[in-house]
């Protein structure tokens, strides 16, 4: 895998961008995981870590204007934008090439690395990011996920900035970068998780009082009839 510093300069974003060399071993450290998988046998090493990390469902994209048709520029637009998950992002590169940006903790700098064939990829939970095609204008790839929606896309904002999976991610990775966590730091992530806990709770009560509704709506239009 290669990587360096996005450069910032005018042009497509499918360019280089070539900056600054990145080593590895820091792309490593702000949570990306790589390894290099042979198609003889990828089949059973993904089966393991579809295991191990309780992502039983996959499917397989071919990110491209003939895979993707007349939604090829607007999914271009959508991977393009920066965004993180609550969930990992797992791709293996079946064939093709492209790139990831990624944001530097604590420098908020793009890194960008690019992908190919036999590229077994894991993006972190709560890091931004964001996707690109290069000038090859293809990528086929194996997609892991837990359930449908496959990810939900959360576009980085001052919201987003706070999201207890974001700020469990910055103060994990300034640890690894040897800057210190504050107690402070520590207690808004836990603080931050209640508030998203309570708001998911109060979602699917939301849902369930929904479907009551609609029950008690149907057994009175059926006393009726």
């Amino acid at each position: 895998m290669r990587a360096w510093y996005f450069d910032n300069k005018p042009g497509h974003q499918k360019l280089p961008h070539m900056g600054e060399h990145v080593p590895n071993e820091k792309v490593y450290q702000l949570g990306i995981k790589h390894w290099k998988i042979p198609f003889e046998g990828h089949k059973k090493v993904i089966d393991e870590i579809a295991k191990e990390r309780d992502y039983p469902n996959r499917d397989v994209i071919n990110i491209s204007k003939e895979g993707l048709g007349d939604i090829y520029d607007e999914k271009m637009m959508y991977f393009f934008q920066e965004h993180m998950h609550e969930d990992e992002e797992i791709r293996y590169i079946l064939d093709g090439t492209g790139y990831y940006d990624i944001r530097e903790t604590p420098s908020d700098d793009w890194i960008r690395f690019q992908i190919e064939a036999e590229d077994l990829i894991i993006i972190p939970v709560g890091i931004y990011h964001r996707f690109t095609l290069d000038e090859g204008d293809y990528i086929k790839s194996i997609r892991l996920f837990r359930a449908d929606p496959k990810w939900v896309y959360l576009y980085r904002s001052k919201e987003m900035d706070v999201n207890p999976y974001r700020l469990e991610y910055v103060n994990e990775t300034k640890e690894k970068f040897g800057i210190t966590v504050t107690e402070e730091d520590r207690v808004a992530v836990k603080e931050a998780f209640e508030r998203h806990k309570q708001t998911e709770l109060a979602s699917m009560k939301a849902v369930s009082l929904g479907w009551g509704e609609w029950i008690w709506s149907w057994l009175t239009w059926r006393s009726y009839t």
